[in-house]
């Protein structure tokens, strides 16, 4: 890319939006703005069995409209182009492009390049499409909660090394939206790679953040390898989003709506995702692939403990809250159309004989609740709002109440309308979640039988629970699995990934643990495996 920065050159780079004219002298935002060409690498998504869509950013020297094409071949060299495209781009997309191109043979891996209307190429991406008919075997690297400003992306790097993957999932939480130092580590060098430093909150915001992400090597050579399915979470757009607004959404920064437009605008603009707010993506005979929006689109507003208790009776108003407003069959976490979208795709799935239908959620589906003794994990110098959190969820369990609100667990009738829909298709579901920052591993039971599994994804580098205990990580896993009769497995101190391996016979999950992300490494500590057999819809350990 060149970066010749000039007042005009500035003034041109309008794809961030005039707003960008006003973050400051930063040499790291001029960079960005300023920069030209191939500016953000390659990615690909939204695979089939013959088609797939690429996704590029160029820039051209006057900032202005322009033309990209791309070509696909089945070698590196390119020695025959079996597909392509070509579409305009320019500043009110952020200069970003996706062409869908069509023709190609299932499962099969294709190398593909963007050539500017100037005559450059972009960097090679590497893709592959979806399966069709008999298939033994399937590979797929799940992925969320990739907070800058706590590390680096080394569990991406990892995953971009490997050559045995057939897909990617990215659960959420692919970006943060939060101001330098409002939920970052104190001292790390990656909080300086943040751009804006403030929150964001309009489109030349977040093309900006997304920008300053995309901007890292590692989430660069991640896109470059494999075709990525990602699905919303809610620091997408602000933390504990819902339909009509969101926790990190404060009086004085305007209108909701216009802020959750340009957030999901943006995230079309710089992901390799399509339209439709949910999909299905078929894995042959192995099984089906459910993309969902759990926040950003219809989830009703959460409850939250510390506003149901303040200043109340604990007791009394947890037991009324069990039995009145938590079990409210209008409270939605996915909407009425996407539940009904979701219950006949899977029901589809169970027809055509698909082995496994793999459901996407942002957030936990599996019932937690806190351990009496947890109130002692707590480190002495955690923040007040860590403890009350704690104490909370102690007395809700006390009520039979989960201690998270914010995920499945305070969506109670929804949950059981998901579950029991599995359970009418006599199918073999699995639900992929991210969100947590930990890894977890529930039965999933719903009228006392079960109706799945979930492999519940730790963060690539968002802290989990070792950020705010004392105490050891197994004795936390051990006392949140009495606790929680749907928990098998936890872990609440590793960063990492999971790997999902389809067979017709079994599904087995491993959750993979990066050394450190406080230094750029590729060196793996470990990992834990649990698998669930085809028609037992219940975890094995391994």
């Amino acid at each position: 890319m060149t970066l010749n920065i000039n007042r005009r050159s500035l003034i041109l780079s309008a794809g961030f939006g005039l707003g960008a004219l006003a973050f400051g002298n930063s040499a790291a935002i001029a960079q960005l703005i300023a920069a030209r060409g191939f500016t953000h690498s390659v990615a690909s998504g939204e695979p089939g069995p013959d088609s797939v869509l690429l996704w590029t950013r160029f820039v051209p020297a006057d900032g202005g409209a322009t033309k990209v094409r791309v070509e696909v071949s089945e070698t590196a060299d390119f020695a025959k182009i079996i597909s392509g495209g070509q579409m305009i781009t320019g500043p009110w997309r952020d200069h970003t492009a996706k062409i869908t191109v069509d023709g190609l043979r299932p499962g099969v891996r294709y190398h593909y390049r963007f050539i500017g209307a100037d005559g450059s190429l972009s960097p090679t991406g590497r893709t592959k499409t979806l399966p069709v008919g008999d298939v033994k075997k399937f590979n797929i690297a799940i992925f969320s909660c990739s907070n800058m400003g706590f590390g680096y992306f080394n569990a991406y790097a990892h995953v971009a090394g490997r050559e045995d993957i057939d897909l990617v999932l990215h659960m959420g939480d692919y970006i943060y939206e939060y101001k330098r130092g409002g939920y970052d580590q104190r001292g790390n060098p990656r909080v300086l790679d943040i751009q804006p430093e403030h929150e964001i909150l309009n489109i030349a915001d977040y093309r900006l953040r997304y920008a300053s992400y995309r901007a890292d090597p590692d989430l660069q050579a991640f896109h470059q390898n494999f075709p990525v399915i990602p699905n919303t979470d809610d620091h997408e757009g602000s933390n504990d989003t819902w339909e009509g607004g969101a926790q990190n959404h404060q009086e004085g920064e305007g209108d909701w709506n216009i802020r959750r437009a340009a957030a999901m605008q943006v995230w079309r603009e710089w992901l390799p995702v399509g339209e439709t707010p949910w999909k299905t993506y078929e894995l042959g005979s192995l099984g089906s692939y459910f993309r969902t929006d759990s926040r950003m689109i219809a989830r009703s507003k959460p409850w939250a403990l510390d506003e149901i208790l303040a200043g109340r009776d604990v007791e009394k108003t947890l037991v009324d809250f069990r039995d009145g407003p938590w079990g409210d069959p209008a409270a939605t976490m996915f909407g009425t159309e996407q539940e009904s979208w979701l219950s006949h795709s899977m029901s589809a799935s169970v027809r055509a004989k698909k082995k496994w239908q793999v459901v996407g959620s942002g957030t936990v589906l599996g019932k937690g609740f806190m351990p009496k003794e947890a109130e002692s994990w707590i480190n002495p110098s955690a923040p007040a709002r860590n403890k009350a959190y704690t104490r909370n969820g102690i007395s809700a369990a006390k009520a039979g109440l989960p201690f998270n609100l914010d995920n499945w667990g305070g969506y109670p009738a929804a949950r059981s309308r998901l579950l029991t829909s599995a359970q009418a298709t006599g199918g073999n579901m699995i639900v992929v979640s991210g969100d947590s920052h930990n890894g977890w591993a529930h039965d999933l039971i719903e009228g006392g039988k079960a109706a799945g599994v979930e492999f519940g994804g730790h963060s690539v580098t968002s802290p989990g629970y070792e950020s705010a205990v004392a105490v050891d990580p197994k004795i936390v896993a051990k006392a949140l699995i009495d606790a929680s009769p749907e928990l098998r497995w936890c872990d609440t101190s590793n960063r990492g990934y999971m790997l999902l391996t389809l067979t017709p016979s079994a599904a087995t999950n491993e959750w993979i643990f990066m050394e450190t992300v406080a230094a750029r490494s590729t060196a793996v500590k470990g990992s834990k495996k649990m698998k669930v057999r085809n028609g037992k819809n219940a975890l094995e350990d391994l």
